[in-house]
């Protein structure tokens, strides 16, 4: 059974999103199933179909995330050095071409959210930085072409 890498603050949301939808949406969607089923003919009513489709969603992601958080693996970032981009790290990158600098922490698949500057372990900027120090010169091939970024800094957040 393959492990499944989080840091304690992303386990903890998914977590939250497990029992927000055991407790929460999964009652909600039967009830509105029930709801739907006392307006009669099935075939033909939109608002049946649809909470079934949603019930769907809500019954696959419930075991996907079951799944998941019983595989997860938490890294403990307090025993990490900051020496070199590891998972669980923020890095503080410039691009080469345009200067525009940015920071990434790099976490697990299921904690990625590029918004908020989590960027998956398995993205090709984050297999280019892992292993690398402070001050050097980094190529990520991207899909829209390779990019040229040099390590800025490289921090252990805090948990």
């Amino acid at each position: 059974m393959e492990k499944v890498p989080f840091t304690f603050s992303g386990l903890e949301k998914i977590k939250l999103e497990l029992d927000n939808l055991k407790k929460i949406e999964r009652p909600k969607v039967i009830q509105a199933i029930s709801s739907a089923r006392e307006h009669g003919d099935l075939k033909e009513n939109a608002e049946y179909h649809a909470a079934k489709e949603k019930q769907a969603f809500i019954e696959g992601r419930i075991t996907e995330l079951e799944d998941v958080t019983s595989r997860a693996e938490v890294i403990d970032l307090s025993r990490l050095s900051g020496e070199t981009v590891t998972f669980g790290t923020k890095v503080n990158i410039i691009d080469e071409e345009n200067d525009q600098k940015t920071t990434y922490q790099i976490v697990g698949f299921y904690e990625a959210n590029l918004e908020e500057g989590l960027i998956s372990i398995a993205s090709p900027i984050a297999k280019a930085l892992i292993g690398k120090e402070v001050g050097m010169s980094v190529v990520v091939t991207t899909p829209s072409g390779t990019k040229n970024y040099n390590i800025l800094s490289i921090e252990i957040p805090k948990s």
